[in-house]
C-alpha cells in the first residue's frame, strides 16, 4: 500500500488516502457492520491502532473501485507530508554511508574515520513540510543550504531492546526526506540540530509505502537531483549501519513507538564537500529519489529579501 495524507482541491481539510493507479482513493469510515471501532482519521492513528487495523484498511482499501467516479488523479490533490505533525523529532543518522563520512571528514579538515556506532541526531517536527512544498531560505539566518537524499523509516510495531533479527518486524513502512541543512549553522553551534532544524527543512513524501510492498531496504538506489543535474546516486546497499541495525541500536534501552520516524542518512555527493562548495540558491529545484518509493520535488524559494 501507498498511503497519503492529502487535501482534495479547495479543501482546507486533510484526508487519509492510498494511492493505486497512479490515482487517489480517500479512505473513509464505511457502514459500522463492516468496521468495528473508531476509524483512523489519519496515517499516524492508523500505525498507532496496530496490526490488526492495518489488515481491514489494506482490504478496505483493496476492495475499492478505481475510476473517474472513485478516485482523483494526483494533480489534482495536494500531498502532504505522510505524517504531517509527528509526535516526536525525527530521528537521524549522520555519517551512515563510508563514502560520505569519508568527504564530509575532507572537507573540513578532520581525520577521515568511518563511525563504529550509529550516529544519531534529530529534526523537530517543525521542520516537516510536504513532497512539494518549496524549501523557505532566509538568508539573514543561513547562507548555506545544503541537501541531504535519505531513506526514512516508520516504525509501526513499538519496542524496546529490539534484535536486528526481529527489527524489521517493527516497521510499518518508509518514505523519503530531504535532511536540508544549514552547514555555516552547524559549524557556527558546533552541533547538527540547529543547522538541520529551520522550518520547512524536513520535506517528506510523497507517500508512505508498507514493508510488505517496499521489500529489502538495503537493496534501493537513491539519488538526488538539482536542476536536473544528478548530485547524489548511490544505493542503501551501502550504509554503514543497515535498518536493522540502526533499530537495534537505537532501541536500546530506549522504547521506539508506533510512528516515530528514523532518516537512515545521506550518500556522498553533498553540496558543502564539492570543489568548489554547491549551495542551494532561489528557485533551485531539488529532486530527492529512492526506488519502491518514488520522487519529491520541492523549489528553494528565498524569503526576506
Amino acid at each position: 500500500m501507498k498511503y497519503v495524507t492529502c487535501s482534495l482541491r479547495n479543501e482546507t481539510v486533510r484526508h487519509l488516502g492510498v494511492v493505486r493507479e497512479n490515482r487517489l482513493l480517500v479512505l473513509r469510515n464505511p457502514a459500522a457492520s463492516e468496521w468495528p471501532g473508531p476509524f483512523p482519521s489519519s496515517l499516524l492513528e492508523l500505525i498507532e491502532a496496530g496490526p490488526e487495523v492495518w489488515r481491514r484498511m489494506q482490504a478496505l482499501a483493496e476492495s475499492l473501485p478505481v475510476s473517474t467516479d472513485t478516485s482523483h488523479p494526483l494533480e489534482r490533490v495536494r500531498l502532504h507530508a505522510p505524517i504531517p505533525q509527528p509526535a516526536k523529532n525525527i530521528v537521524c543518522l549522520g555519517r551512515n554511508y563510508a563514502a560520505h563520512a569519508t568527504e564530509a571528514a575532507r572537507a573540513r579538515g578532520q581525520e577521515i574515520k568511518v563511525p563504529d556506532a550509529p550516529v544519531f541526531f534529530t529534526k523537530p517536527r517543525t521542520s516537516v513540510t510536504g513532497p512539494y512544498d518549496p524549501i523557505p531560505w532566509d538568508a539573514s539566518v543561513t547562507q548555506q543550504v545544503d541537501y541531504e537524499a535519505e531513506l526514512a523509516v516508520v516504525i509501526g510495531v513499538g519496542g524496546k531492546n529490539i534484535s536486528a533479527a526481529r527489527a524489521l518486524d517493527h516497521v510499518f513502512g518508509y518514505t523519503i526526506i530531504n535532511d536540508v541543512s544549514a552547514r555555516d549553522l552547524q559549524q557556527r553551534h558546533m552541533q547538527w540540530f540547529k543547522g538541520k532544524s529551520l522550518d520547512g527543512f524536513c520535506p517528506m513524501g510523497p507517500w508512505l509505502v508498507t514493508a510488505d510492498e517496499f521489500g529489502d531496504p538495503q537493496n534501493k538506489p537513491i539519488s538526488l537531483r538539482v536542476n536536473g543535474v544528478t548530485k547524489q546516486s548511490a544505493s542503501t546497499a551501502d550504509m554503514i549501519f543497515s535498518v536493522a541495525v540502526i533499530i537495534e541500536s537505537l532501541s536500546k534501552g530506549m522504547t521506539l513507538e508506533p510512528g516515530d520516524i528514523i532518516s537512515t542518512g545521506t550518500p556522498e555527493g553533498v553540496g558543502f564537500a564539492r570543489t568548489p562548495p554547491e549551495y542551494l540558491q532561489d528557485g533551485d529545484l531539488v529532486e530527492t529519489e529512492v526506488e519502491g518509493i518514488g520522487v519529491i520535488r520541492n523549489r528553494v524559494v528565498a524569503e526576506n529579501q
